[in-house]
């Protein structure tokens, strides 16, 4: 996985898709500000990579990502599953999901659609996601 704190750390995701969306999310999450980028006060963005477990990336994020957040028992499949993000984007190439843990501080978890990535991840943020509003208006 590839933990974005720092604007440099962009430089290190090989998808250009994604780099130009987070990217994106950076330049939005300061716009109108004079204030650099602060991982610390507004959060940071995970980019999963090939073989990334969804128990790696709930560890670094502290969200729930394939269970209940307060009946942790269920997981995805079972018809009583809540996904816990606040929203989940397609944008084509991949997903985006967005947690809210308090305030303004959140985390943007980008999962692309490639080869590697956890199946049952993909296959919740499909039946999840809804398409970002650049497909959405296409």
């Amino acid at each position: 996985m590839i933990v974005i704190r720092d604007p440099s750390a962009v430089s290190s995701i090989s998808s250009p898709d994604i780099r130009a969306l987070v990217t994106l999310r950076l330049t939005q999450l300061c716009d109108g500000s004079n204030d650099p980028y602060d991982a610390d006060m507004l959060g940071y963005m995970v980019v999963v990579e090939p073989g990334d477990s969804v128990a790696m990336l709930e560890s670094e994020c502290g969200c729930p990502i394939l269970h209940n957040y307060f009946e942790p028992e269920i997981y995805f499949g079972n018809p009583d599953f809540v996904q816990s993000a606040e929203v989940i984007e397609d944008h084509g190439h991949s997903y985006e999901m967005v947690f809210i843990l308090a305030g303004d501080f959140g985390i943007s978890l980008f999962v692309p659609k490639s080869d590697g990535i956890d199946a049952d991840l993909l296959a919740m943020c499909a039946q999840y996601a809804a398409p970002a509003p650049e497909l959405a208006e296409a």
